[in-house]
């Protein structure tokens, strides 16, 4: 993340829940066929470090290095991966337009819902693509959020779904970013034969995860700084947002709930 951009959720609780459920498995399964057990690994934007410490366990013989604007987060981040014994990651502050490493310092640099928050998407990608090594690869996840998808159609989720938009755009970021990853990758520079593209999907149907993903969002609708953003930009109402708060519990309940995130994925060869 750019210490210059707004995150419009920020580091509540509510949100860094939903990061800390985040793994290679569930978030990078693109990469995980990439990753060589000696391999250096970047991870920008890793918030709690769960993927992090992830691709520290993937490569054994190798190295992962975190890095996100907030240091308070990145102390959780430290203390997650000493209770999970994983000793070869390390976490640091730092600036995805201006990443505090030497050209070619990683095999793999890797960014999960970075982008779609960020005003200069191209400008990241080509520092992230500076410090790949000749032979690395530049590994991009950004969400879709037009293309999301639920079940029933319960009042309310497509206001939500507008609202959203309509924040993140004003802050200077894209909110469907996923669709357009390849043509990004094009203009920081990489070749279209170097760039291999993909889908990914996050889907909560049992009760179980209706419950994890609704609860998140009606917490984070109403506690976490993207109220502020909606709030102080005249994109809602108070009585808006409990709206929404309510629709997200209404939809927990739904017996044949229903709920996906598609992804973009891009794959890029320096």
């Amino acid at each position: 993340m750019s210490q210059g951009s707004p995150y419009i959720h920020g580091h509540h609780s509510s949100v860094l829940r939903s990061h800390s459920w985040r793994t290679a498995s569930n978030s990078c399964p693109y990469l995980i066929p990439h990753i060589t057990p000696n391999a250096r690994i970047l991870d920008v934007g890793c918030g709690p470090g769960t993927i992090t410490c992830d691709f520290g366990r993937l490569a054994p013989q190798g190295s992962a290095i975190g890095v996100d604007a907030s240091a308070d987060v990145l102390e959780g981040a430290r203390k997650f991966a000493s209770e999970n014994g994983v000793q070869n990651v390390s976490f640091m502050v730092g600036d995805i337009y201006n990443l505090q490493f030497l050209d070619g310092s990683f095999d793999i640099v890797h960014v999960h819902q970075v982008l779609q928050h960020i005003a200069d998407p191209v400008r990241g990608l080509r520092e992230l693509r500076r410090v790949t090594k000749s032979g690395g690869i530049v590994a991009c996840r950004e969400v879709d959020y037009a293309a999301t998808t639920w079940y029933p159609d319960i009042p309310g989720m497509a206001e939500w779904l507008d609202l959203y938009e309509r924040v993140a755009r004003e802050q200077g970021g894209d909110p469907n970013i996923g669709r357009r990853l390849q043509a990004v990758a094009r203009e920081a520079g990489f070749q279209r034969s170097d760039v291999v593209t993909s889908v990914g999907t996050w889907c909560f149907s049992t009760p179980e995860e209706l419950e994890f993903w609704c609860g998140m969002w009606a917490d984070r609708v109403l506690n976490s700084d993207f109220r502020k953003y909606a709030i102080d930009g005249g994109y809602a109402s108070e009585a808006e947002l409990e709206r929404s708060v309510a629709c997200w519990k209404a939809f927990a309940r739904e017996e044949d709930g229903w709920y996906t995130m598609i992804h973009g994925q891009i794959i890029c060869r320096v």
